[in-house]
């Protein structure tokens, strides 16, 4: 297996970074051996990474076996709550923190975005990323790492709302008026517009995971 060697990285981080993009993927089996040889470290931080990881319930036992954890119906739904607070807070804040120069990167993604309305994964990525940049916009510290404890446990689920049909179109245009207010400083219509692209992604990863079964 070919070696990842991150040095500005620790166990912990780097295998939570897979998680989150997609390498290791919930139901997979994670092996300290195999991960030693993969990120290039040795097996004891790998090991206090996996007890860490398990601790946060990212990860769970499966025997012996330490796997990637995936949320049921009721764990979605509670973090979907969390996430709705908390992504209209950030963006309340970013319409009255927001420098301009982080306004026009907001809207430079959702320009760029377009070109990649018809590619779920990497629309998926972008749209992690545009979400970052209103948390960073937001200018709070603890707010910035509440998110990041949301996101990451949304890596969890399988699958992602954008592979919907139609709904990245959807998306990029709610995102469009998440900026618009977030340019004009309208905080009550930024807070209310990220909670309602909240809302809808989660209707539409309820949908996605009814038609599957």
């Amino acid at each position: 297996m070919t070696q990842i060697r991150q040095n500005n990285k620790d166990a912990y981080g780097l295998i939570l970074d897979a998680i989150d993009i997609g390498v290791y993927k919930p139901g997979d089996r994670l092996v300290e051996s195999e991960l030693a040889d993969r990120f290039g470290v040795s097996r004891t931080p790998i090991r206090e990474a996996l007890q860490r990881l398990e601790t946060q319930s990212l990860l769970s036992r499966d025997g012996r076996s330490l796997i990637v954890a995936s949320l049921d119906h009721s764990q979605m739904a509670e973090l979907y709550v969390v996430r709705s607070e908390l992504e209209g807070l950030a963006a309340r804040l970013a319409a009255r923190h927001a420098t301009i120069e982080e306004k026009r990167v907001l809207q430079d993604m959702v320009n760029d975005d377009y070109k990649i309305v018809d590619d779920p994964s990497a629309l998926s990525r972008a749209n992690r990323r545009f979400h970052k940049q209103i948390h960073l916009a937001s200018h709070n510290r603890f707010l910035v790492q509440q998110l990041d404890l949301v996101h990451r446990s949304m890596a969890l689920m399988a699958t992602t709302s954008l592979a919907a049909d139609g709904r990245g179109e959807v998306a990029l245009a709610e995102h469009q008026e998440i900026v618009d207010a977030i340019m004009h400083g309208h905080e009550d219509k930024a807070d209310d517009c990220l909670r309602q692209h909240i809302s809808i992604a989660f209707s539409t990863r309820l949908k996605l995971l009814a038609d599957g079964d």
